[in-house]
């Protein structure tokens, strides 16, 4: 038997079939394998990416286990529609791309900008001392350590958390921790000291924010945290106005 050849879409890092799961997944979202359709077969895929069927075996029972595809017996592995899925994924490999890394960015914006404006009118004063705490670590000792990015992403959690509303809570959590990597590549990419002052001020304002119970200036300092953390890892988010930001706009215009 012949040596496999592997696929270069497999790229290097990860497991092997973690690797299958990230290459699949890309063809998942971006269509080419469509909602309803039938994945390859086993050998097709294994010849194709040049991997072993047990890999192909083992990827698509992730891809099950993730609700991307469902498996019919004595049919095959079907891909399921976005409203059919059961679970969410974020394949952080794809992410390394800028337009995947835009669009999660943009799924922070939508989620955490109104998160900040209803933890705003709900947050309790245990709450508000519990973000305080993960501010202060953020620009405490550990502020040019890991310690400050675990600070970072829990102070974020706990915003949502603070919304009182659990699945708000559930979905931003998830994006977070999908954004770790980013924070790293941050610090990689900018001046570090410059890096940190400026990320812990966006933070402060947005508790500002929430210790004033101002809906409108958490959303606005949220969104403008967000924009400028994209900014930091070299993508752009189109500067929408608020609709509320219209709303009063068009109050002072009468």
């Amino acid at each position: 038997m012949g040596m496999i050849r592997r696929s270069a879409v497999l790229g290097v890092t990860d497991t092997l079939p973690q690797r299958v799961v990230s290459a699949l997944s890309r063809d998942i979202e971006s269509g080419e394998l469509a909602p309803g359709s039938r994945l390859p077969t086993e050998q097709q895929l294994a010849s194709r990416l040049g991997v072993s069927r047990n890999v192909i075996r083992e990827a698509v029972a992730q891809l099950r286990a993730d609700g991307l595809v469902e498996a019919r017996q004595g049919v095959g592995a079907f891909v399921r529609a976005p409203e059919q899925r059961d679970a969410i994924r974020i394949d952080r490999n794809a992410l390394r791309e800028p337009g995947n890394m835009q669009r999660l960015f943009e799924l922070r914006s939508v989620l955490e900008t109104e998160a900040a404006a209803i933890a705003a009118t709900r947050r309790t004063p245990q709450q508000l001392d519990c973000i305080k705490s993960h501010l202060d670590r953020m620009g405490g000792e550990e502020k040019w350590e890991d310690g400050s990015i675990d600070a970072d992403l829990a102070f974020h959690r706990e915003i949502a958390a603070a919304t009182g509303n659990g699945y708000i809570h559930t979905f931003v959590s998830f994006v977070c921790e999908q954004i770790r990597q980013t924070i790293y590549y941050a610090r990689q990419t900018n001046p570090l000291h410059d890096l940190v002052h400026i990320n812990v001020g966006e933070h402060v304002r947005i508790y500002e924010a929430l210790v004033a119970a101002d809906p409108h200036m958490a959303a606005a300092a949220m969104r403008n945290h967000i924009h400028g953390a994209a900014q930091r890892v070299g993508v752009t988010i189109e500067d929408r106005q608020h609709p509320d930001q219209f709303v009063r706009k068009a109050g002072k215009a009468k």
